[in-house]
């Protein structure tokens, strides 16, 4: 039995993402900190296609200890695809931030998303059809005001993951490294990044995709041969490129 593993698969794309995969009959591990979200997804999973099976991990991955103890935790298991979704963002001015969310926000988006890319490429890079998949954001290619601490972690994921897919093919190895990364999308990211208690879209973000339609635009970054799904900001269409930072080859040196 192979898996998919979904970070933040408690709500929104992640949670999207993993009923889309179990309606193509993958087994999944779903990771969350919210263990009721989870198992309710477990549930809806269970009424659509009895056949997969869902493995619940609680996780805090803001706390490096417990980044290495979810990958740890799934040793026995054979694994496919990996998509790192877990992240949040913030709304301020540098000046204004709060920093112990700021800190917190770095632990997510960069620190476990690398830690686990990291450990999944040293055990699978040489599987036939393992793919992993990183969440970025629009915001991953353009510096969105009063988000630039968000913008840059997701720089991050963009470069990392688009130099990683380089470095893959490369060295010819069988994963495929792919970034995905969505303009606005209807989930609980607004609400956490201005810490509000609710946040409705609907008149106030004038174009956003539903959770759902994230989750089908992944599974065409999955099925396809293309490195970068991003929705464009000017049209809000969907398209799948070859990577966007430029990759310097080393020169060879002559004997």
């Amino acid at each position: 039995m192979k898996y998919t593993v979904i970070t933040g698969a408690s709500s929104g794309i992640g949670y999207e993402t993993a009923l889309a995969f179990a309606m193509r009959g993958k087994n999944l591990v779903v990771v969350a900190r919210r263990e009721t979200e989870l198992t309710q997804l477990k549930a809806e999973i269970a009424k659509i296609r009895a056949d997969v099976d869902v493995q619940i991990k609680i996780a805090d991955l803001t706390v490096a200890e417990n980044v290495y103890g979810l990958y740890h935790d799934l040793k026995d298991l054979e694994l496919e695809t990996w998509v790192n979704n877990a992240g949040f963002g913030n709304f301020d001015t540098v000046g204004e931030q709060k920093l112990s969310k700021i800190e917190s926000m770095l632990h997510l988006n960069i620190e476990a998303l690398t830690i686990l890319s990291s450990l999944f490429v040293r055990d699978y890079a040489d599987v036939d059809g393992t793919q992993l998949i990183n969440i970025s954001s629009g915001g991953g290619y353009t510096i969105v005001p009063n988000a630039v601490t968000y913008c840059a972690t997701k720089f991050y994921v963009s470069a990392f993951t688009e130099g990683l897919s380089h470095e893959l093919k490369a060295n010819n190895a069988k994963m495929q490294a792919k970034v995905l990364a969505p303009a606005a999308t209807e989930t609980e990211f607004a609400k956490r990044a201005r810490d509000e208690e609710t946040f409705e879209y609907k008149g106030a973000v004038a174009k956003y995709h539903t959770s759902k339609e994230m989750a089908g635009f992944l599974l065409d970054l999955y099925d396809s041969e293309k490195v970068l799904g991003i929705v464009e900001t000017d049209n809000y269409t969907f398209q799948l490129k070859d990577p966007q930072f430029h990759y310097a080859t080393r020169a060879q040196t002559s004997k």
